[in-house]
């Protein structure tokens, strides 16, 4: 079923634009905070991808982790009215990380003593889902802070469509203090974790560095041991607000296989978690035009006006696009298929690459039609 992004986000205060990488979720998620900031609202895309396509296709020279305004003035040059407000920012995991520690460290003296760690600066950009967790931790915050009326998340390209969905509970697995009780104590009893050899390795690099490794690791998670509760509670939170009904989630795909394929199997999660489920955009489609005819008689019209080599070659490519568009239709109504009815946004191939506002409002006369 068709329907405007308009219609989708009424009443939404946070769209979670989810899907493979390549499928240009990256400009799409920063079309819809444009086109419902044109229509009044006070919006801010956030983004992790650091190749700056956000900031280049907003204008910007660069985006950080503090939200910077997209000026009117750069709508108005692309002929466009700016009813509300449109903001942007690239979110910083160890930025994210790094004050979280701070909110919940006890003391001062156990944030600097966690923010000093070497194996925590090594760590906070490492540590399997911390980039997706931080992701949800920066919406946490700038939801509660109740600053705009609506927040895209462009999430990160990732292998598996559930990685940001489970990174809240995979990181707080992680830094559940109970599952690091072995790493608490130094000396003796860490050395038995890692056995007698692991521990005599240690014992040689801090002769020939200088540097504990042992008395770091241990460090670190004791401080970390301190702060899992609250980490876990927050984790908790933020789950709660993914699947609370102001939040929705829009699913981008490319109509190729194997991006179908996996909006068909995100779009299944979605249902089995119970969560708001607004729609899915499948970008950079190719829609058949005209009525068929064979390559030898569309050349022989286009002899008329072409010599006949050049037109033979122009009829071969145009039969190579219809080929391609019939692949996406066949693949598109799969999706459609599964999608029993909910909405599917169809944003065809356009004929320059979306790389600024202007190119983003052509994106925008699909998304929002």
């Amino acid at each position: 079923m068709s329907a405007a992004l308009d219609r989708i986000l009424r009443g939404k205060e946070i769209c979670v634009c989810a899907g493979a990488g390549g499928v240009g979720k990256t400009t799409t998620s920063a079309a819809i905070a444009m086109g419902m900031a044109a229509r009044g609202k006070r919006c801010a895309v956030l983004t992790i991808d650091p190749a700056k396509r956000l900031a280049n296709s907003l204008g910007l020279s660069e985006l950080g982790n503090e939200a910077t305004q997209v000026g009117a003035e750069r709508f108005a040059a692309a002929g466009l009215e700016m009813k509300g407000e449109l903001w942007a920012m690239m979110l910083d995991a160890k930025r994210t990380f790094d004050d979280l520690v701070e909110a919940y460290a006890p003391d001062t003296r156990s944030r600097d003593r966690i923010l000093e760690n070497r194996i925590y600066r090594e760590l906070s950009n490492a540590v399997a889902g911390s980039q997706e967790y931080m992701a949800m931790e920066k919406l946490y915050e700038l939801h509660a802070e109740g600053t705009y009326d609506l927040l895209v998340l462009d999430t990160p390209p990732t292998r598996n469509a559930l990685d940001f969905l489970d990174a809240p509970e995979r990181l707080s697995r992680f830094l559940d203090s109970r599952s690091l009780q072995f790493f608490l104590k130094p000396g003796r009893t860490g050395l038995k974790v890692f056995g007698r050899g692991t521990g005599l390795l240690f014992a040689a690099l801090k002769r020939v560095t200088g540097v504990d490794l042992l008395q770091d690791l241990s460090e670190f998670f004791q401080a970390f041991g301190d702060l899992a509760e609250g980490f876990n509670e927050r984790a908790v939170r933020v789950s709660k607000l993914l699947s609370d009904p102001r939040s929705t989630f829009v699913l981008v795909t490319s109509p190729q296989r194997d991006s179908i394929d996996e909006a068909v199997f995100f779009n299944r999660r979605l249902r089995e978690r119970n969560m708001p489920f607004g729609g899915v955009v499948v970008n950079r489609m190719h829609t058949e035009a005209g009525s068929r005819s064979s390559n030898g008689a569309l050349g022989d019209d286009l002899a008329s006006v072409l010599d006949e080599a050049l037109a033979q070659r122009v009829a071969r490519n145009f039969e190579d696009y219809r080929a391609l568009a019939e692949r996406d239709h066949e693949n598109v109504t799969r999706l459609a298929a599964e999608l029993k009815g909910e909405p599917l946004i169809i944003v065809p191939y356009l004929d320059d690459d979306v790389h600024d506002v202007a190119g983003l409002a052509v994106m925008n006369e699909h998304l929002f039609a």
